[in-house]
C-alpha cells in the first residue's frame, strides 16, 4: 500500500478520534455537521466501509513502518496538517467541551458511565471509542446511539473527497491507543482528563513496563486542566504524579465508590463485575468536575470531609451523588464488557478482556456469576467452554494461565473472523494481518493451553481416546495435520464454525444453516458434541479480544447489524 493511502487512512480516522469524549449540545452542533454535504446516491453504507477498509495499513506495510518508525512527536505534529486538509483547525477543537480519558483497562466503560450520567441531565452528548464490536459506525455515538448508516456514509464521502483533493506526501501518522503521541492528543483544551487502570498492553508502542506505559498515558495531561486517576500501583502512580507536576496539571486520586456511597443508598451499576466499581468512581469524578466547570447547578453537594493525601497525591473531594448520577450509572450499557446472554440451556458470558489485569477481573466476574446461577433442572451435566483469541503483541500464554482456575471442560480457539470469507462483511474486515498469521496464532494458543493442561494434570472429563498416529487431530482446519494434541482443545477456522459446535443448534436465536462438512470429523469434536447436546446447561466464556467478542455478538445478536 502506498504511503499516500496510509496518510488518507490516518486523516479519516482523525475525523472520529478528534471528538473523543463527551461534548455539550453546543459543541456537538459544531464542525462537520455545518458543512454542505454532497450527495452520493449510488453509495451505500457497506460501500463506504469497504472503501475505508482499502485504506487500512496492510500487514506488509505495517511491518515496514514498525522498522522505520520516526520521531513520534513529529508524527503528532503532522496531525494538525491532516486536520487542516479536512477543513478544520485545532482552534475548532478547542471550542469543544471534551472529556479525554486514557488507560489500559476500563477507559471505555468509564466513558460509557460518564456519557450516560451527563445524558441523564438532559445534555446532548457525543462519544468516540475504539474499536467497534459489530459495525464501524458504533465508534461515533450521539446521545448514546451509534450514528446512522446514512450519516456515516454521507460524512465519510464528504471527508474522503476533500482529502483526495488535497493529497500531499507527509509522514505516516498512526492512529494509536491513547497517550502522549496518539492522534487524539491533538486535543489541547479538554475540560477534564481521566486515567483508568494501567497495566501491560501494546508494549511495542508504549513500552515494556507499567511505568513506561504510565508516562505515555500521562501525556494527555494539560496545563491547568484537572485530571483524575483511579488508584494505581505505586510505580506507575509516581510516574503519573511526576508527569502532572511537569505539565502543571492538577492531578487528583479518586475516592472509592464506597466513600461516595457512605451515608446514602448503594449505587446500582448497569455493568456487572466488581472491577466496574473503580470505573464508575472515576466516571463520577469526571462528570462532577465537568458539571462544575460548566457552572451547572446539578453537580452534587460536597460532603464534609478533610482533604487527604495518598502517595503524595491529593484525594478528590467526596460528594453526594445526585439522582441524575445514580440514574446514569444504573442505565449504562456497554456491549461486550461483562455482558451476559441467556439462551435456553446456553449462557454466553462476553468480556473483551485482553490484558493480564483485565483477564483477572474477567475471571473473578465469571466465577462469581457461576456461583450465583440457578441450578438447571435437567439431569445432564453442566459444561464450561472457553472461546478465546488474542491479537497483537499480547502474551497469550500468560492470559490463558489466568483462565485456568475457571476449570473449563473445553477450550476453543478461532480467529476473529465471523465466517471463513469476510468479503461480504465489510465491518469485520482487517487487512493489517494475513490469514496465515491468524490461523498460526490460534494453533499457538492451543499449544499453550495444552501445555498448561498437562501442568495442571487435571483429569479429562470426556475420556476421549487419543487419536491414532497419522489420524485427524483437534485442528479442524485440515483433515490430517501431523501432530496430536490434548482432547480438551479445538481450533476452528472462524467464529461461526466455533459457535455451531458449541451451541449444537440449542441457541434459539443462532440457527445457522447445515454445519459444514467435516465439522465433527475429529473424535474429540464428535464425542464432545454428544455431551454438549445432552448437557443441562452450557456456560460459554468469550474473552481475549474485543474483536472476537464483536464477531460473536454479530452472530448471536443479528439486530446489531441492522
Amino acid at each position: 500500500m502506498s504511503p499516500a493511502r496510509n496518510h488518507l487512512r490516518a486523516a479519516l480516522s482523525l475525523a472520529a478520534a478528534s471528538a473523543r469524549g463527551v461534548t455539550t449540545q453546543v459543541a456537538a452542533q459544531r464542525g462537520l455537521s455545518a458543512w454542505p454535504v454532497p450527495q452520493e446516491p449510488s453509495m451505500e453504507y457497506q460501500d463506504a466501509v469497504r472503501m475505508l477498509n482499502t485504506l487500512q495499513t496492510n500487514a506488509g506495510y505495517l511491518e515496514q513502518v514498525k522498522r522505520q518508525r520516526g520521531d513520534p512527536q513529529t508524527q503528532l505534529e503532522a496531525m494538525e496538517l491532516y486536520l487542516a486538509r479536512s477543513g478544520l483547525q485545532v482552534e475548532d477543537l478547542d471550542r469543544l467541551n471534551i472529556i479525554h480519558v486514557t488507560g489500559t483497562k476500563g477507559k471505555g466503560s468509564t466513558c460509557a458511565f460518564t456519557e450516560c450520567i451527563l445524558r441523564s441531565y438532559g445534555l446532548k452528548t457525543g462519544f468516540f471509542s475504539s474499536p467497534h464490536l459489530v459495525q464501524v459506525r458504533e465508534r461515533i455515538r450521539i446521545n448514546g446511539q451509534p450514528i446512522s448508516p446514512e450519516l456515516f456514509t454521507k460524512y465519510f464521502w464528504r471527508l474522503y473527497h476533500r482529502l483526495e483533493e488535497t493529497k500531499v506526501d507527509l509522514a505516516v501518522v498512526e492512529v494509536g491507543i491513547g497517550g502522549a503521541y496518539d492522534c487524539t492528543n491533538i486535543i489541547r483544551k479538554p475540560v477534564v482528563c481521566g486515567v483508568s487502570s494501567l497495566g501491560i498492553d501494546h508494549t511495542s508502542l508504549l513500552g515494556d513496563t507499567v511505568e513506561k506505559i504510565a508516562w505515555q498515558k500521562g501525556g494527555i495531561f494539560k496545563r491547568g486542566v484537572p485530571a483524575f486517576t483511579v488508584l494505581q500501583p505505586e510505580g506507575p502512580l509516581a510516574v503519573l504524579r511526576d508527569r502532572a507536576q511537569e505539565i502543571s496539571c492538577p492531578l487528583y486520586l479518586c475516592p472509592t465508590l464506597e466513600a461516595l456511597e457512605e451515608g446514602g443508598p448503594p449505587l446500582a451499576l448497569g455493568l456487572e463485575g466488581e472491577h466496574q466499581r473503580s470505573n464508575a468512581a472515576l466516571a463520577l469524578q469526571l462528570a462532577h468536575c465537568w458539571l462544575q466547570r460548566q457552572d451547572h447547578h446539578g453537580a452534587g453537594e460536597l460532603k464534609a470531609s478533610r482533604p487527604g493525601i495518598l502517595w503524595q497525591l491529593p484525594l478528590a473531594p467526596v460528594f453526594q451523588p445526585t439522582s441524575h448520577m445514580r440514574l446514569g450509572l444504573r442505565n449504562t450499557e456497554w456491549l461486550g464488557r461483562t455482558q451476559v446472554l441467556r439462551r435456553g440451556p446456553l449462557t454466553w458470558y462476553l468480556d473483551g478482556a485482553h490484558t493480564p489485569s483485565s483477564v483477572q477481573a474477567c475471571v473473578r466476574w465469571f466465577r462469581q456469576a457461576l456461583q450465583g446461577r440457578e441450578r438447571p433442572s435437567g439431569s445432564g451435566p453442566e459444561v464450561r467452554v472457553l472461546l478465546f483469541n488474542a491479537t497483537g503483541d499480547r502474551d497469550p500464554a500468560a492470559l490463558l494461565k489466568l483462565l485456568q482456575p475457571c476449570q473449563f471442560d473445553y477450550a476453543v480457539f478461532c480467529p476473529n473472523l465471523t465466517e471463513v470469507s469476510s468479503t461480504g462483511n465489510a465491518d469485520q474486515q482487517n487487512f493489517t494481518v494475513t490469514l496465515d498469521q491468524v490461523l498460526l496464532r490460534c494453533l499457538e494458543h492451543q499449544q499453550h493451553w495444552n501445555h498448561l493442561d498437562k501442568e495442571q494434570a487435571s483429569p479429562d472429563l470426556w475420556s476421549a481416546p487419543s487419536p491414532e498416529p497419522g489420524g485427524p487431530t483437534s485442528l479442524l482446519l485440515a483433515p490430517h495435520p501431523p501432530h496430536t494434541c490434548s482432547a480438551s482443545s479445538l481450533v476452528f477456522s472462524c467464529i461461526s464454525h466455533a459457535l455451531q459446535w458449541i451451541s449444537q443448534g440449542r441457541d434459539p436465536v443462532f440457527q445457522p444453516p447445515t454445519p459444514p462438512k467435516g465439522l465433527l470429523t475429529h473424535p474429540v469434536a464428535h464425542s464432545g458434541a454428544s455431551v454438549l447436546h445432552e448437557a443441562a446447561a452450557i456456560h460459554v466464556l468469550v474473552t481475549g479480544s474485543l474483536h472476537l467478542v464483536g464477531g460473536v455478538l454479530k452472530l448471536l445478536e443479528p439486530a446489531l447489524s441492522q
